[in-house]
């Protein structure tokens, strides 16, 4: 995770520094970033709030204001509106660049998907992917990453693409209803969705999807396109903020997971859980892997979102990547 002891002492000295800074407060003059994230579960998002909790978005001049919005067309949605500046979305929600929204992926925010997980009930007689075949999953959104997961967990079984069933069933609570009174045999949801569950002894875990995805963008940062054309430096200082803050919490596990179980409501020992499991998959730069790029975009085609695969610049810019601080 943190490479080599070079790399680790770097780490070190840059949460000390940021130590200091999370004490000054937001310069006078701070430039307002509006931010949305989707999904109010996913630890992986959590960077901004502890930028923000921190001081590190402060240090770079910015006043990063928080918007958690449920699912990536309310992000599309907010963007297109006017109400959000920059999104931590999903790796697929790019593709709404090619249905003429004004919006581009900046950075990669973290990789495989560690924070997906197949959940059932307590009692289910579902053990393994091999048990799916034929069964309903929920899902928060119609041809969202969740289904492109449960795809790729059909065809790892040599079913094709549509053994496994999904039903759309709304955000996480309606999800786990559907789950509880059977309409439903599971889902693919938030692997701290699932800690949750299990502590609660109302689900369990079956297995993680990074096993079925190893190479793919779960989450990116996405920019509204006139954002970025006005004020790029801006844009530059929020990933600056991002990437920094993500230094911190490799570096500093306990303080990260005091910072962060009240952000998502959830118990301390489901997120040093969620801390130890899903770590890895955070980016140190924000770099975009040219395979994971592959993999969503062979899930647009999939998915039946787009005719063909589209182009890189379509997608994303490296103009601001790999982050440098």
């Amino acid at each position: 995770m943190t490479g080599s002891n070079g790399y680790r002492t770097k780490l070190h000295s840059l949460a000390l520094t940021i130590a200091v800074v999370a004490f000054l407060p937001v310069a006078q003059g701070a430039e307002t970033v509006r931010v949305a994230k989707t999904i109010n579960v996913i630890w992986a998002l959590t960077p901004v709030d502890v930028g923000v909790q921190q001081g590190i978005f402060a240090h770079e001049g910015l006043d990063v204001q928080i918007t958690t919005v449920a699912g990536d067309p309310k992000v599309i949605q907010g963007i297109v509106g006017g109400s959000f500046d920059i999104a931590l979305a999903s790796g697929t929600s790019m593709m709404f660049a090619i249905k003429g929204a004004p919006v581009i992926g900046v950075a990669a925010l973290n990789g495989a998907p560690r924070n997906f997980s197949l959940i059932v009930g307590p009692d289910s007689a579902i053990k393994s992917a091999a048990d799916l075949k034929g069964k309903n999953l929920g899902t928060a959104t119609l041809a969202g990453f969740p289904e492109f997961l449960a795809r790729r967990v059909s065809v790892a079984q040599g079913w094709g693409p549509d053994a496994i069933h999904t039903i759309v069933t709304g955000d996480a609570q309606a999800t786990m209803a559907a789950m509880r009174i059977g309409q439903t045999d599971g889902l693919i949801g938030a692997t701290e969705l699932g800690y949750s569950l299990e502590e609660l002894h109302q689900g369990r875990i079956v297995v993680g999807m990074e096993k079925f995805v190893p190479r793919v963008h779960t989450h990116i940062v996405l920019a509204s396109q006139d954002f970025l054309r006005d004020h790029a430096d801006l844009t530059q200082r929020f990933l600056k903020g991002i990437f920094q803050s993500i230094a911190f919490m490799k570096a500093n596990r306990e303080q990260t997971i005091a910072l962060t179980a009240p952000v998502l409501h959830m118990s301390p020992e489901v997120v040093a859980r969620t801390y130890d499991y899903e770590i890895s998959m955070m980016s140190n730069d924000g770099s975009f892997d040219p395979a994971a790029i592959d993999v969503l975009k062979d899930s647009f085609v999939d998915l039946g979102l787009l005719p063909t695969r589209p182009a890189n610049d379509q997608l994303f810019t490296s103009r601001f990547v790999p982050v440098k601080f």
